[in-house]
């Protein structure tokens, strides 16, 4: 398989979001914002159904669309901000009917092409896209190293934040747009179903072995890549669409750590005298 171009560019892609999805994962759940990654996935496929009507490459409409929707994203949790999930089911369900009225539009032979995109296909990964992973992925890396503390006061207390005199509004809105541009740029590799699973499992399993933040995040990262690996394995190897590969395998690991430290529990205290 390593004598395909388009195997060895999955690959590539796989390691770097391997690298990513870990950080932007654990500061959606810590942000609480899990299904956020959900919203501008179905957003997502809008902006595919908006390029393929206009024969322009979808990932550039993808990216587009994605960005302005993050930042209206931003501006309606604030409006709601006692209930902020009202703005991501707002989003989630303007997006999904947004892409749906796009397709009617242009019903010539796209069908295919958003099968693509919904489920994954290794085929579609292309080296442009390789290159706007590395991009994106320096660029998240660059910021999370300037920024991390900072992010880290405003994930737990934005209040607090905010009295420190840290610009927590545009903090929030740069995360949201590159958690946005993330899922348009990996979409065509995992699907648009599935993209938030490949961004908040490989977090919430090392989230199960560490309680430290910096931790955590280097735990998720060999945790990312061998799901990234074993379901593009598997995926070549039985024809199954990668999203849900990479997913199931996430899923089967998480069920096998919370076995694991069940078990461990109950094999301490069945082995503790002070409990006898």
């Amino acid at each position: 398989m390593f004598f395909y171009g388009f195997m060895q560019r999955a690959f590539q892609a796989s390691l770097l979001i391997s690298l990513i999805a870990p950080l932007l994962g654990l500061f959606l759940i810590l942000r609480r914002q899990s299904l956020m990654a959900d919203t501008l996935a179905h957003v997502s496929l809008a902006g595919v159904a908006l390029g393929l009507l206009l024969s322009i490459n979808p990932t550039w409409t993808n990216i587009f669309l994605v960005m302005v929707i993050a930042i209206v994203l931003e501006y309606l949790r604030m409006v709601y901000r006692s209930y902020s999930e009202v703005s991501i089911a707002i989003l989630m369900s303007a997006g999904m009917a947004l892409a749906l009225f796009l397709m009617s539009l242009n019903q010539g032979g796209t069908t295919l092409n958003i099968n693509q995109f919904l489920f994954g296909s290794i085929v579609t990964i292309s080296s442009q896209q390789v290159w706007m992973l590395v991009a994106l992925a320096s660029i998240i890396l660059i910021l999370y190293a300037v920024l991390r503390k900072a992010m880290y006061v405003m994930v737990f207390d934005e209040e607090t934040a905010f009295t420190a005199g840290l610009p927590v509004k545009t903090m929030s809105i740069m995360f949201n747009v590159l958690t946005g541009v993330t899922i348009a740029v990996i979409m065509p590799i995992v699907g648009a179903l599935l993209v938030s699973a490949i961004l908040i499992l490989p977090a919430a399993i090392s989230m199960r072995l560490s309680k430290r933040f910096s931790t955590t995040i280097l735990l998720g990262i060999p945790i990312a890549l061998t799901g990234m690996l074993s379901g593009l394995f598997t995926s070549y190897e039985y024809g199954t669409p990668p999203g849900a590969t990479i997913t199931l395998i996430l899923i089967v690991i998480l069920g096998c750590v919370i076995a694991s430290q069940r078990a461990l529990r109950f094999f301490r205290s069945s082995h503790n005298p002070l409990r006898r």
